[in-house]
């Protein structure tokens, strides 16, 4: 095969294919060219989530007299998350089904979580507080009343003592 009939076959096979190369070329090409939204590579900050027990201590040291103080919550429960669902109800046979789906959200890339309805915060049972300023009276009612408005316990389960 000489080199004018290996030009006729390139020839013959460009005009043959012209529309599936052109298209072929157009896609690669758009593929290269940069895409109208880009994403910024920013690091994501890290959130430390602060206990409202480690709340608690830091906001009651600052009460007046009070000093060092530590708590401990006891909790009846934990934080709780209710997700969306939906309940599809089906009437077949004479029968009904009932079949219940948590309704998911699609997030960047091809994660998918559950769509959050509510989160139900912990429940208390009772609070202990240690602190150096326990042998003043107005101290431990100050302590007390931050303690009840902070987590909604009543006052007879907050227990106020003083640190060696």
């Amino acid at each position: 095969m000489d080199w004018v009939a290996g030009k006729r076959v390139v020839q013959d096979f460009l005009k043959k294919y012209s529309l599936a190369i052109i298209v072929l070329l157009a896609g690669i090409l758009l593929l290269t060219l940069p895409g109208g939204e880009e994403e910024e590579q920013t690091p994501v900050p890290v959130i430390q989530e602060v206990s409202l027990q480690d709340s608690l201590e830091k906001i009651l040291s600052e009460i007046s007299g009070a000093g060092k103080v530590s708590v401990l919550l006891t909790q009846a429960a934990g934080e709780e998350t209710i997700y969306q669902t939906d309940d599809n109800v089906s009437m077949e046979d004479g029968g009904n089904t009932s079949r219940r789906e948590t309704v998911l959200v699609s997030g960047s890339g091809r994660e998918e979580t559950g769509l959050i309805r509510q989160v139900k915060s912990p429940t208390y049972l009772g609070a202990v507080i240690v602190c150096q300023g326990a042998d003043n009276a107005s101290v431990r009612l100050a302590i007390v009343e931050a303690v009840r408005s902070a987590t909604g316990l009543t006052t007879d389960r907050i227990s106020v003592l003083k640190m060696k």
